[in-house]
């Protein structure tokens, strides 16, 4: 609600402003910390709030690193928040970033906590950032939490920059297939299959099917792609927001060894590297574990770490045994978090951990798509010679008939 406001400074002079606030006591109590002393308070009627965050365009990683690293760096050397949020708005040129860092200045001049603004946005800033920099805020480390968090960030990025690195070779080969398939049933099999009638040579029974099923995709080919897109984007709506979704695609990517190990491997790896900053913020450790279930991306890691923190740790258990209760984690991790537990190690344990298992799931993806080259290059090569040998073989026909 947007207030607006008649004030005298200590010196005698007025201010008249603008205030964007919830309710009247909010602008009572921000004119008290700026020492003004109001005469008049009233709300602009048929206006409501004065600024709304656009996210157009949205907040990337890159952002978020940036602001981190920023933030980190001003703090370091001794500016306080609200004049580094002021010196960011002036540099940034995305409105999306420009109109959050306005909230940010806005609840900050209200009195509001400084991770409230993030809180606010959880589509760009995940629960794992929330909480450390709310842990942060509590315990007067904002410059460390934030130089830590440029790094996981970076990180982060770096391992999904990978990830689609090691995928653009299989995406092109498969967007090739798709072409070369749409070119012959679209094209070239509708020309051939007339030829062949209008000829009056009867192809034989493999070649008749292959231009049956050709000339119908062909004669279809907008309806089927927009069918095919359709429940794809059905499928990725069913298995990411339901849980028969969730359960289902879990059971699928089980029933494959190379895939299973790397979707097991990625939560193990979000795991520690969300537990060990959380903790070395300061964050109770039932606090980190629940956390750290959201943001795994992995229905058993989640509802394992879930028991750990409410049917383990919440009952008296120590970390290590909450932890060997569960199937979900592999054998040598929980033997680490129990050793790490003893020795007081944890959060460096778990970050060395996160790193460990960045590089093995580097290395598994490279594997991966070695060995989907050339299951996609002969799937690719099968079709053509499929498609091939039914336009030969009858063209063999025509040409021996003369």
């Amino acid at each position: 609600m947007l207030f607006h406001y008649l004030a005298v400074d200590q010196a005698g002079a007025s201010v008249e402003e603008d205030f964007e606030a919830d309710a009247l006591a909010d602008v009572l109590h921000y004119l008290s910390r700026k020492g003004l002393r109001p005469l008049s308070v009233k709300p602009v009627k048929g206006k409501g709030r004065a600024r709304a965050v656009r996210f157009w365009g949205g907040i990337s990683i890159a952002d978020k690193v940036f602001l981190a690293k920023y933030l980190a760096l001003m703090l370091r050397v001794g500016t306080d928040l609200l004049s580094a949020i002021n010196i960011l708005i002036a540099d940034f040129d995305k409105p999306a970033m420009r109109d959050f860092l306005l909230e940010v200045r806005d609840n900050l001049e209200r009195g509001q906590p400084f991770w409230a603004a993030f809180a606010k946005h959880p589509e760009s800033f995940p629960p794992v950032f929330v909480s450390l920099v709310r842990a942060a805020e509590a315990s007067g480390n904002l410059q460390g939490t934030f130089e830590d968090l440029s790094e996981s960030l970076e990180r982060d990025a770096a391992l999904r920059s990978k990830v689609r690195s090691a995928l653009i070779y299989p995406t092109v080969v498969m967007g090739l297939a798709v072409g070369v398939l749409t070119f012959l049933v679209t094209f070239a099999l509708p020309k051939l299959a007339n030829v062949f009638s209008n000829s009056g040579v009867h192809p034989p029974f493999f070649s008749t099917l292959v231009f049956t099923i050709g000339l119908f995709i062909g004669n279809n080919i907008l309806p089927l792609y927009a069918a095919l897109f359709g429940f794809i984007g059905l499928f990725i709506f069913f298995v990411r927001k339901t849980e028969t979704g969730k359960r289902m695609w879990n059971r699928v990517i089980s029933s494959f060894p190379v895939i299973r190990g790397i979707y097991s491997d990625l939560a193990v790896q979000r795991m520690a590297s969300t537990i060990s900053p959380l903790l070395k913020a300061g964050l109770p450790i039932v606090d980190a574990i629940n956390v750290a279930a959201d943001t795994v991306n992995n229905r058993d890691f989640s509802l394992a770490l879930h028991r750990v923190a409410q049917e383990g740790l919440a009952k008296g258990l120590t970390i290590g045994e909450a932890f060997r209760r569960e199937s979900a984690f592999p054998k040598s991790v929980v033997s680490l978090i129990a050793i790490s537990e003893r020795a007081g190690h944890l959060d460096e344990v778990l970050a060395t951990l996160a790193a460990f298992y960045e590089t093995n799931i580097d290395s598994n993806i490279k594997a991966l798509v070695s060995l989907l080259e050339p299951m996609l290059l002969l799937a690719m090569g099968a079709i053509v010679v499929v498609i091939a040998l039914s336009i030969i073989v009858p063209i063999y026909q025509l040409t021996s008939s003369f």
